[in-house]
């Protein structure tokens, strides 16, 4: 009974390794969603400020 045990753990640490290893890889790629997530918030923040300031240059010409 010994080494069944023995396999019975070792199957059982191999498991739970590949499983940490899954959910930081899951991490890995939510935290990296975000992070596009971000930058595309950001460039959108960028032209409708882009946007605005020519929108304003248009006007201040047309009012001279």
């Amino acid at each position: 009974m010994g080494m069944l045990d023995d396999a019975k753990d070792t199957v059982e640490t191999a498991a739970k390794e590949t499983r940490e290893k899954i959910e930081d890889g899951v991490d890995r790629v939510k935290d990296k969603v975000d992070e596009v997530k971000a930058d595309a918030n950001v460039k959108k923040a960028e032209m409708e400020r882009d946007s605005v300031e020519k929108r304003n240059e248009i006007k201040e010409n047309l009012r001279d």
